[in-house]
């Protein structure tokens, strides 16, 4: 089922890319349906809050009318930053599931390791690696693009 729903994440993050974002797709899973889906548009928007999780965990609490997701799974393409993993122990989100792993601002075992700390009320259980290659590759393909436009074309 991690397969299945890390797949319609990265639907979610061809969207964005689609629509010039960092391309970074999220799904919220409860009960075996999809109740929240969001993806990266903080630029569309001119939002900085407007993360796919945070987009995904806002739709989830309006379908569930509670700002409670226990029992909810996040499937994310990118490891959550340390705003977002915030924000998923503040809503008691059970379980997270990654594709990429984000080293320089990752906070689900990367460069923190929020979501699984003892010293805080609630934890999530994290599965990372899901279609790794296709969420980094993703990624990577959106961000070599922006360097050549910026730079132009090499002759």
């Amino acid at each position: 089922m991690d397969i299945f729903f890390m797949m319609s994440a990265l639907e979610e993050a061809k969207r964005a890319y689609e629509e010039d974002e960092t391309p970074v797709g999220a799904v919220m899973v409860h009960g075996g349906a999809v109740i929240g889906r969001g993806r990266n548009e903080r630029s569309s928007k001119s939002l900085p809050l407007a993360h796919a999780e945070m987009n995904a965990i806002s739709e989830a609490a309006g379908f569930l009318k509670n700002w409670r997701l226990d029992g909810c799974t996040l499937y994310v393409t990118l490891e959550p930053c340390l705003m977002c993993a915030g924000a998923l122990m503040q809503t008691r989100v059970t379980r997270v599931v990654y594709g990429a792993s984000d080293p320089k601002a990752g906070a689900a075992g990367s460069l923190y390791d929020v979501l699984r700390d003892s010293r805080l009320p609630h934890r999530c259980r994290v599965t990372r690696g899901v279609l790794e290659a296709e969420c980094s590759g993703l990624l990577k393909r959106f961000f070599l693009e922006k360097r050549i436009r910026k730079q132009g074309p090499v002759y």
